[in-house]
């Protein structure tokens, strides 16, 4: 038996599983050396899970396959090949391959991506993006990138999102903005807003805000407002508010207790 005949699994010199190693330039050398594997690590086929496997084991040839009439493996060549030979696929035809590219270059060059037609490949540059730079996104038509956008916006620019159309976006801001700014959203039409902006208010703003309409923004300013505002809310309607105040007052009176004797 032949050295070619040994090498390939179907037992004809050249034809491999589907007849892909049939004039592979990789055949059989890669095969003898175990580089590929028929069905289950091949470059020629149109399998994402087989290609991967290919460009795992042999990274070196990924560059090769970055110009591939093939997507799918232009997208996982992108995957493996050195950073500096990808940064021509950022305007990709296929979505996919700008989402690669979008993990991998260095933040710095990302800036041409920010008006990507694609949400995924805009949500990973909204995530990587030099901070400075976020400033870009913050009108984005995606609300999932304002978000992103509004956890790592540096705390000096949040104001300008603090009037967001999208109420999660909103939420977002209010659990970071400094709490001297936090008046900015005291009147949010959402009471998840506002619950957040009495939970990090500062006394005097939680005392306004224990006369909110919803129940559960009452509550949550309880904890920050000072206690002699406190007595107001003892007959509240609200047996989880009552509670609340009482344990505060208590709390109280036990620390000037303490401090007297």
């Amino acid at each position: 038996m032949s050295s070619d005949q040994a090498a390939d699994p179907a037992g004809q010199p050249g034809v491999g599983r589907l007849g892909l190693c049939a004039g592979c330039s990789f055949y059989p050398d890669y095969l003898n050396s175990r580089r590929c594997t028929p069905g289950d690590a091949c470059i020629r086929a149109h399998s994402g899970r087989q290609i991967d496997r290919f460009l795992r084991n042999n990274r070196e040839l990924a560059a090769n396959y970055l110009n591939d009439i093939f997507w799918e493996r232009r997208a996982i060549a992108a995957r493996y090949a050195a950073v500096d030979a990808i940064f021509g696929l950022k305007s990709d035809p296929d979505e996919v391959v700008r989402r690669v590219v979008a993990t991998r270059l260095p933040p710095d060059q990302l800036v041409s991506m920010i008006r990507d037609p694609d949400r995924e490949v805009r949500l990973s540059v909204a995530a990587r993006l030099p901070e400075p730079l976020l400033v870009q996104l913050v009108d984005d038509p995606d609300y999932l990138i304002r978000a992103t956008v509004a956890r790592r916006l540096p705390h000096g620019q949040l104001a300008k999102m603090a009037r967001d159309a999208e109420r999660e976006v909103r939420k977002v801001v209010a659990g970071r903005l400094p709490a001297f700014a936090l008046h900015l959203l005291a009147d949010d039409p959402e009471p998840e807003v506002r619950a957040i902006v009495a939970e990090r208010a500062l006394p005097g703003l939680a005392a306004a805000l224990l006369q909110d309409a919803e129940w559960w923004v009452r509550l949550a300013a309880v904890g920050n407002a000072p206690s002699e505002f406190l007595a107001a809310l003892a007959d509240d309607p609200e047996v989880e508010i009552r509670e609340a105040v009482a344990a505060r007052l208590a709390e109280e009176t036990a620390r000037h207790q303490g401090s007297t004797r």
